[in-house]
């Protein structure tokens, strides 16, 4: 999952070089596209927005005009069987490792997500909200985080340190 922040903070570069920050134009569903085609040309659009791939992982993109909104979703699981433990770390992780990035349940599904105004979302901002999105859902279960910071304050690092010094005790018995 790194690597999918690595390359597409890499990707990110090499589309600034098309808008500066300075002269970058609002975000409206045909540049929203070029944009996710960019990172997965075989991209579909998809009603009022596109699915898309990105390591491996589905992403759907969904935009409402009317509201000026955007929402990147990837399924993690059913909610049929989530435990209160899950939720309640799932609640931590979106205080503090999940970033920009949350959990969420909507028909029956957990849901990893990233939801913006779509005018004024640059560019860097989607594709940091999708690799976010797409890190949260591959570390459901395990460290639940969005990617390379934390925000301080919360319960996760001590919960991730907890498994480090666990993992080290494992290992002076070997």
């Amino acid at each position: 999952m790194i690597r999918l922040a690595l390359v597409l903070i890499f990707l990110a570069g090499g589309l600034a070089a098309q808008d500066s920050p300075e002269t970058e134009p609002p975000m409206d569903y045909e540049r929203l596209g070029k944009i996710l085609f960019a990172l997965d040309p075989e991209a579909q659009p998809q009603g009022p927005g596109f699915a898309l791939t990105l390591s491996d992982v589905p992403v759907l993109v969904v935009t409402d005009i009317s509201t000026d909104r955007m929402r990147a979703m990837v399924a993690v699981r059913s909610a049929d069987e989530l435990s209160k433990e899950e939720l309640h770390r799932m609640m931590q992780a979106n205080f503090d490792t999940a970033l920009d990035a949350r959990y969420a349940i909507a028909n029956g599904i957990v849901w990893a997500t990233f939801i913006h105004p779509l005018s004024s979302l640059k560019k860097d901002q989607l594709i940091s909200g999708l690799a976010q999105t797409v890190n949260i859902a591959a570390t459901y279960g395990t460290s639940y985080t969005g990617g390379a910071i934390q925000f301080g304050g919360g319960d996760s690092n001590e919960l991730q340190r907890q498994l480090i010094e666990d993992l080290l005790k494992k290992g002076e018995e070997i």
